[in-house]
């Protein structure tokens, strides 16, 4: 670790901070894979933990102990400032002392994820970073062993979904699926019977689907306003909707994905 003061805020080695945005970061060719922004000493722990590598680190002083204790021997510029001087630099107020511009991982084949799961959710072109930051934290906290996500959904890895998330998108495995013709294949081949949350007259009440749910599902959630497209439905061995009182027809799907899993969660027998 070594500890850099900043003195000039038009440093190139800031650039990852300052001039980079959620997408430029993603497409940098220098590391190949890009990189995110890991923001608080929790998430950048989680993300260590998850064998990723951070680039370089900027952080207020009063954090710097905390930060020492969780890089330990690993060679990475740390650069120290005070909140005026980070905030001038990020254009935000880090209230969470501290953020890294680490390493994307490479994602897995889909077909590794499935290998040994149970219970998976897909998320078709889900664009809110908020939301889908919020369903990962969904499946840390009720279980499911993975997360799929279609070509046109929001980034995972996005600044937002991380935060939101609590960092649970480190520790959740998670990978991209092609489109839905050679995804439906995939998940039928490893023997995953698919579920879409969406209304529909055919669809089964969650709790009587839940009764005897199959051992290998996979949970599809779609974005909010257009739902899921017709070949997610088209793909789906069947249409579940959650019951729903007062003429509320859906909850926001961070909120669905909550239920859907608590109810469909795996029991030990």
């Amino acid at each position: 670790m070594r500890t850099i003061r900043i003195t000039d805020l038009e440093d190139e080695r800031l650039a990852d901070y300052s001039r980079l945005t959620d997408v430029a970061l993603r497409r940098v060719s220098e590391p190949e894979g890009g990189l995110y922004i890991a923001e608080s000493t929790k998430v950048i722990e989680r993300a260590l933990r998850a064998g990723h590598i951070p680039r370089s680190v900027l952080v207020q002083e009063k954090w710097l102990t905390d930060l020492e204790e969780l890089l330990g021997d690993l060679d990475v510029p740390v650069f120290v400032g005070e909140p005026s001087l980070l905030e001038q630099l990020t254009g935000f107020h880090l209230h969470r002392g501290a953020l890294a511009s680490m390493h994307r991982p490479e994602l897995p084949d889909p077909r590794e994820l499935l290998l040994n799961a149970r219970r998976v959710v897909v998320l078709e072109d889900i664009v809110d970073h908020t939301n889908v930051g919020a369903i990962f934290r969904s499946v840390a906290g009720l279980g499911a062993d993975a997360v799929l996500i279609t070509p046109r959904c929001a980034d995972p890895l996005y600044r937002r979904s991380v935060r939101v998330s609590m960092g649970t998108v480190l520790q959740v495995p998670w990978t991209r699926l092609p489109e839905w013709d050679e995804a439906k294949s995939i998940l039928a081949d490893a023997g995953f019977s698919v579920a879409a949350l969406a209304l529909s007259d055919q669809a089964v009440d969650l709790d009587t689907f839940a009764a005897t749910a199959p051992e290998r599902l996979a949970i599809v959630l779609g974005a909010e306003g257009d739902g899921l497209s017709q070949r997610a439905l088209d793909a789906a061995d069947t249409i579940v909707t959650i019951p729903m009182l007062h003429g509320v027809d859906s909850l926001n799907v961070a909120s669905a994905s909550a239920v859907a899993l608590w109810e469909l969660r795996t029991r030990t027998p």
